[in-house]
């Protein structure tokens, strides 16, 4: 007489999670469409030309931060550091340049920071042990605290001047179509093909999906979980390049901003589990899309950056909620350190 596995899943419910995890795809993108159709009718401007342009190049870059966090979250992860990498990267690079460095130098001193800074938190999680949340919210303070202290102390720092290619990434367009939707959509490509056709993405949703099992059939966990922390932190470089470029200036206010949560409401709402071991580049698209089509329509109604604030809470709080029932915790999940 053989007894089945707990480890196994049950197929049943397995279906049941496919099917909830569809219909919260679903139920996002009509969700998306209604907001569209809404704000459209209701809001004078939001089809005006110059909204969408603001609203598609905002949704790219807060969709490329999504690829970042996705990657790790997928691997039962979760980086809130990648805003202070982004800031502190970006702005000093443009430091070192107005210091008479050239200016293509000193991008490359500024992603060797931030991936330096992802391989360091990497290490924290893989061979210290540390929950993932608490390394990086500590690493994004500390990272911050050294950007302010010893890299710059103006919160604003311009786009250097002679640099007029720069611009184009944030503002020029390619047969009418903004550079930097094409660098999300190449983005997303590339994200899609590691994904799904390469042992790397193979490895990242076994990491995700058990754990122990991973480590047991020898996928190398502590190169690995470096490895993903490092990419975030490069992509959240590439990220805060292209909001430079639109804005002609880099803040670093963005770190004590709400930024961080809407790139983890894009990603839990589009349907990729805190759990890990599931999701897609699918599930970025249909949450940045859905996150970014409410924020814009938000903004034009001029409601009250608190009120904002609010609305963009409850919405995470009951995503999260969503993602429990959908995907309740395992025994792996249960442990400590899974975030």
């Amino acid at each position: 007489m053989s007894v089945a596995s707990s480890d196994q899943p049950n197929p049943s419910k397995t279906g049941f999670a496919r099917k909830i995890i569809a219909t919260q795809e679903g139920i996002v993108f009509t969700l998306a469409v209604i907001a569209f159709v809404l704000f459209s009718v209701l809001l004078p401007g939001f089809l005006s030309t110059g909204n969408l342009l603001v609203l598609v190049r905002s949704v790219s870059i807060l969709g490329i931060l999504a690829l970042g966090m996705a990657l790790v979250v997928i691997a039962r992860g979760i980086d809130v550091s990648m805003i202070a990498i982004m800031v502190v990267s970006v702005s000093w690079a443009f430091v070192i340049t107005g210091a008479g460095y050239p200016f293509v130098l000193a991008l490359l001193i500024g992603a060797g920071f931030a991936i330096l800074s992802g391989v360091i938190i990497g290490a924290l999680i893989a061979f210290g042990d540390v929950p993932p949340i608490f390394a990086t919210l500590a690493a994004g303070s500390v990272i911050y605290g050294t950007g302010r202290t010893f890299f710059f102390t103006l919160e604003m720092q311009n786009v250097p001047v002679n640099t007029d290619w720069f611009a184009l990434i944030g503002q020029g367009n390619v047969l009418g179509i903004p550079v930097t939707v094409i660098a999300f959509l190449v983005l997303c490509a590339l994200f899609h093909f590691v994904l799904s056709r390469t042992r790397f993405g193979w490895m990242v949703y076994a990491m995700g999906n058990n754990p122990n099992a991973a480590r047991t059939t020898g996928i190398p966990m502590r190169p690995m979980i470096v490895a993903q922390y490092a990419i975030s932190a490069f992509i959240a470089f590439v990220a805060g390049l292209i909001l430079a470029s639109s804005a002609n200036a880099i803040n670093a206010r963005l770190f004590n901003s709400t930024m961080i949560y809407d790139i983890l409401l894009v990603v839990v709402l589009g349907g990729i589990g805190l759990n890990g071991g599931h999701g897609s580049i699918r599930n970025v698209i249909l949450g940045t899309v859905f996150v970014g089509i409410l924020l814009n329509g938000m903004t034009i109604m001029n409601i009250d950056y608190t009120i904002q604030n609010l609305v963009k809470g409850v919405v995470l709080l009951l995503a999260i909620v969503a993602d429990s029932i959908v995907n309740p915790r395992d025994e792996q999940t249960s442990q400590q350190g899974d975030l």
